[in-house]
């Protein structure tokens, strides 16, 4: 049996940093295109009025001092003392290029070891990059980049409003990459038009393609959206627990070994919401994830042999 199921990040990051280093969440005052109308009205049909930020400071508080406030928290909390600097709700590359450069600027510091930036795949462009790269070369910080990809599968993203396809994920990923960034992708296993197939699909594109960090959600389902309307009328439904716990195992045994796991499923808001984690705790899933993967002997990139060109390998084994 593996002594490490997979690749976690909490590892990652005290191997890399030298110390336990803890997400700060930043929230500005931000939109995105598939609301304001460029590539879409009315926002992805799981998206709620205040995204996915529901655990963070109020978008009106400075940079600053929502980095103390946290910091102050979590700190006393944990003990921690280095940071990332997490700019997480929305889109945090749709801006003019100029307010961009200053909120990233103002997330600099002495205890901020990194900068994730969470965004969409067509909401990349070289000029932001530039910019990202101008600044780690004069502070030497790290900076990563998180897309929510969400699925491989372009019908599933169409049905979900999301106004991009796989192609902006793959244009993104290789620009990304140019400069250095290490790429980081959200990706929702339980989607209700995606199959086993599918979850497959999405570790062997990731792996391909060189991403560096994933990150796994479990989907939940928000009042007053387009996919609430759906599951109040039963347009969908919701796979079972134990579904989902088969979907994480069988994407993560498909997944590149050396790939970082951010995590296997996210906390979500029980208020406003319609179905959450199977009314579950996420650390309680987290368990059941990792307890059948031990029982079962099954691990992350087990079965990561596709690459290659695996139909001729017997030919040079002879």
């Amino acid at each position: 049996m593996k002594s490490q199921l997979y690749n976690k990040y909490s590892i990652y990051l005290k191997e890399k940093y030298g110390e336990k280093v803890y997400k700060i969440p930043i929230n500005l005052p931000v939109t995105c295109p598939n609301r304001d109308g460029v590539c879409g009205v009315g926002g992805c049909a799981f998206c709620g009025e205040e995204g996915t930020g529901f655990e963070m400071l109020s978008n009106q508080y400075s940079i600053r001092k929502q980095l103390n406030e946290n910091k102050a928290y979590i700190g006393k909390k944990y003990g921690a003392k280095k940071f990332i600097a997490y700019f997480q709700n929305f889109t945090n590359t749709y801006m003019p290029l100029e307010d961009f450069k200053t909120y990233m600027e103002d997330a600099i510091e002495s205890s901020i070891v990194e900068i994730a930036i969470s965004t969409r795949p067509d909401c990349i462009n070289e000029e932001y990059l530039k910019v990202l790269q101008e600044i780690t070369q004069k502070t030497n910080i790290n900076i990563s980049i998180e897309l929510g990809l969400q699925t491989v599968n372009y019908h599933t993203l169409s049905k979900l409003n999301r106004g991009h396809g796989l192609a902006e994920f793959l244009d993104a990923v290789l620009r990304i990459k140019n400069y250095g960034f290490e790429v980081c992708t959200h990706l929702i296993l339980n989607l209700p038009w995606d199959s086993q197939e599918d979850v497959i699909e999405n570790a062997k594109i990731l792996s391909i393609i060189g991403i560096k960090q994933v990150k796994l959600h479990a989907l939940y389902i928000v009042k007053d959206t387009l996919l609430g309307q759906w599951y109040k009328t039963g347009e969908v439904t919701m796979i079972s627990l134990e579904d989902y716990i088969e979907r994480v195992i069988c994407f993560l045994e498909y997944l590149d070994p050396t790939i970082v796991v951010q995590r296997l499923i996210g906390r979500a808001p029980k208020e406003n919401t319609l179905f959450v984690n199977w009314d579950t705790s996420w650390w309680k899933i987290q368990d059941k994830i990792e307890q059948k993967m031990k029982e079962e002997n099954r691990y992350q990139g087990r079965l990561f042999h596709y690459t290659n060109g695996p139909a001729v390998k017997h030919f040079l084994d002879e």
